[in-house]
């Protein structure tokens, strides 16, 4: 008997096309649960957890930001960022149409379209963060500069 193939993700994927080094972390789940049960779950500090959210403009362009798990996005500095006179939450029910992602397995790299990506500048003080593995369940740490290079991000300020 042949050991068990560990299912890679499109996120994982993509990692490891770039020879970007990461380490999944996974666990038991059925159903979303937020980034600091996850953290909990896993025994992560929350500094180390990071949450992706996908905002729309009024002219229907999508940008994506990744802040901490006990962040809010400040949607004013999020507009900024983007060059956009204001930006909106993506309805949930959006998310896989837009990203490909479902719900608490939305990561910033290999979304069905490459959109802006916006980093919270906090994720530089962290030596590694963890973010969600593409899937409910995966969970995916390495360096905030390969998570930048995987998906194209730049750091900003972008929590309240």
């Amino acid at each position: 008997m042949g050991k068990q193939k560990e299912v890679k993700t499109n996120a994982m994927r993509i990692l490891d096309r770039m020879k970007i080094t990461y380490q999944t972390h996974t666990y038991e789940c059925d159903e979303f649960v937020d980034g600091k049960q996850t953290a909990d779950l896993l025994g992560f500090p929350h500094e180390m957890m990071f949450k992706t959210l996908v905002t729309v403009s009024p002219d229907k362009n999508y940008f994506v930001f990744v802040l901490p798990i006990d962040g809010e996005l400040d949607l004013k500095k999020a507009a900024h960022e983007a060059a956009q006179k204001s930006l909106a939450m993506i309805h949930v029910k959006e998310i896989n149409q837009i990203t490909g992602y479902i719900r608490g397995g939305c990561t910033a790299i290999g979304m069905k379209k490459q959109y802006p990506v916006f980093i919270d500048a906090s994720a530089r003080t962290q030596e590694h963060i963890i973010v969600s593995g593409g899937k409910i369940g995966a969970q995916i740490e390495l360096t905030p500069e390969d998570l930048a290079k995987a998906c194209s991000g730049v750091f900003c300020e972008l929590t309240r």
